[in-house]
């Protein structure tokens, strides 16, 4: 493999498993030191071991939408690796599912927070922390969801289609310093995505013209090519990785 990430820092939020630990994963393969948050501590110290040990990552516990949190992983990574050079904002939530019409609005104001906000609020605070003096790569983990209209998650989708627009937006306020694209994932084979698969993964995975459905290191393959110098001349673009699902339509 090659070491196209050697003398990076990373952080990734959301990454004790899926497809942030994924994302970890290729970084560290690749040279990277990286930063890993999550809210459980037991599961973050496993994702380490996994990374290859203390030499290679951390771990900081705690919730990716409150500022003091976000502040002290940049604090310890800078500590530990030196300045960061990429940020990972994969961490998100979808507690709701039903009509939207039915939503309830406070669990939507928490989705926001978590998916949108707390994306813009990693982004400023390494900016200030790191990018505006250095430069750096941003990728943020959206979802086909955002692109389409999904039945029973319409407010997850929702929260993805704003974090696509904040991608474009940031990647045209930060040039030519500052790179900033999204991964668009289907259905990938992790926990969080679990109830959409689960009863019937051979049938979920007939719908696409790949038949199967995605792994993290799939994610984790595409994110290391937009993160990497390779994609220089790549920003504010939406990578979609769906298996070819959108050739049929759906998400």
């Amino acid at each position: 493999m090659t070491r196209r990430f050697e003398n990076t820092v990373a952080i990734v939020t959301g990454a004790s498993r899926g497809i942030g630990l994924g994302i970890a994963q290729r970084l560290v393969d690749e040279g990277a030191k990286v930063a890993i948050t999550a809210r459980g501590q037991e599961a973050l110290d496993a994702a380490v071991e996994t990374l290859g040990g203390p030499e290679h990552a951390i771990a900081v516990a705690g919730k990716a939408d409150q500022p003091d949190h976000q502040d002290e992983v940049i604090a310890k990574v800078t500590e530990t690796f030196g300045p960061v050079d990429i940020l990972v904002n994969n961490t998100g939530i979808n507690p709701v599912y039903g009509p939207m019409i039915d939503l309830d609005l406070g669990a939507a104001r928490k989705v926001v927070e978590v998916n949108d906000l707390s994306a813009l609020s990693w982004t400023q605070k390494v900016y200030r922390a790191s990018f505006a003096e250095r430069g750096g790569r941003v990728l943020n983990v959206a979802s086909v969801a955002g692109l389409g209209q999904p039945e029973n998650i319409g407010f997850y989708g929702s929260s993805k289609a704003m974090l696509i627009h904040i991608t474009r937006q940031l990647a045209m306020e930060l040039g030519p310093d500052v790179r900033v694209n999204a991964v668009a994932p289907a259905v990938v084979k992790t926990k969080f995505a679990e109830a959409l698969y689960a009863k019937d993964e051979e049938g979920v995975a007939a719908g696409y013209p790949m038949k199967r459905l995605g792994t993290p290191e799939d994610i984790a393959a595409a994110s290391a090519f937009l993160l990497s110098e390779e994609a220089s001349w790549i920003t504010g673009q939406v990578l979609v990785l769906d298996g070819g699902k959108g050739l049929i339509g759906g998400v």
